[in-house]
């Protein structure tokens, strides 16, 4: 074969390998300052006066819904963003929870590669679990990934490191339709959780732009993703620590919070008992209650989907199912390597 078969056939080869360019790139994002006044606008008839103070501290002006001293606890909130009616559920994870249908998780836990990422999302899961909070990966990684195949059969999800404005604020910019927060231990950090999920009048989410906003992604969703996607995005917290249990039905109660998740280790690992013993399953069981009674959805390891009302579930992740994969394709043949006497692959004396 000659020289210029050989580049042809490998830049066939790295082509097959990789992801279209346009997948490569993440799609560009939302100017967040577009509702600004457009440029060589030259008329503001509700303008204060050059140089004077107009008062409007304390006075409305005419046709003004809130009267009197400005006070946030008091605000009463326009409908310049509602959801246009008949808009619908367009995420459906949302709509598959709203239904009390089982739900899973895939893990993508430690790979940054795009190719990885799209592979687990079209491998038949609901949702993908990013891991952000145990792995080292960076909110450029995670964009990458998503943009990469944002309308895969599996929405993208995250469970973040903490109710962090930054953090959540990151992941929904980037196009998140499911965020998990981990070891909610009050219910002011379940609310904080909640707030930066969720636009206002329920959250306190600002309008960063961002690849969420694009047409890639939500951009063209019925009704407009500003407008829509407090109807459509699912949080879940997770209930990690005794004093969580201790508060989950007021965690579970919070509104905007769909699920909590009643975590298999990290509940063992908080409690000093494992599964089956007293201590630990009377834990489980105070979450199990907490969102019977206040109308949300259950969540655990996929181990327990069959566990008593328990419809959400984290499944393995992308190191796991290569591995099981594997075992499935190869069968006896799995691991029936050579055993040289010398080298690193020589049998271990």
């Amino acid at each position: 074969m000659n020289r210029s078969s050989t580049l042809v056939l490998l830049a066939a080869a790295l082509a097959l390998a990789l992801p279209p360019l346009e997948a490569q790139q993440p799609p560009p994002t939302v100017d967040p300052y577009a509702n600004n006044a457009a440029a060589g606008t030259t008329k503001f008839p509700m303008a204060a006066p050059a140089g004077k103070d107009s008062g409007a501290i304390t006075k409305a002006p005419p046709g003004a819904v809130n009267q009197g001293m400005i006070d946030e606890k008091t605000w009463k909130y326009g409908h310049a963003y509602d959801a246009p009616e008949q808009s619908g559920i367009w995420n459906p994870v949302k709509l598959k929870m709203m239904r009390g249908e089982k739900i899973t998780g895939g893990t993508v836990f430690a790979s940054s590669d795009p190719s990885t990422y799209c592979a687990m999302a079209n491998a038949g899961y609901d949702f993908i679990w990013t891991e952000m909070q145990h792995d080292s990966r960076d909110w450029e990684n995670v964009q990458k990934m998503w943009a990469a195949c944002p309308h895969a059969k599996a929405v993208p999800g995250v469970r973040v490191a903490y109710a962090d404005e930054r953090e959540i604020q990151h992941a929904m910019d980037a196009g998140a339709l499911v965020i998990i927060v981990p070891t909610v231990r009050t219910v002011e950090e379940g609310r904080a959780g909640r707030d930066w999920t969720y636009f206002p009048p329920l959250g306190k989410r600002s309008q960063g732009g961002g690849q969420a906003f694009s047409p890639a992604f939500w951009g063209n969703v019925p009704g407009g993703y500003r407008d829509t996607i407090n109807n459509n995005v699912v949080l879940i917290e997770m209930i990690e620590t005794v004093g969580g249990a201790a508060q989950a039905r007021e965690i579970a109660a919070i509104p905007g919070v769909d699920a909590v998740f009643a975590a298999s280790g990290d509940l063992g690992n908080f409690s000093g008992y494992k599964q089956g013993d007293p201590d630990y399953e009377r834990l489980i069981n105070v979450v199990h209650d907490a969102a019977l009674a206040a109308g949300k959805r259950l969540c655990g390891p996929f181990a327990w989907r069959d566990r008593p009302d328990f419809t959400c579930f984290q499944a393995g992740s992308e190191l796991v199912n290569i591995a099981r994969g594997a075992a499935l394709e190869l069968g006896n043949l799995k691991d029936t390597q050579g055993k040289p006497e010398v080298g690193p692959y020589a049998t271990k004396k």
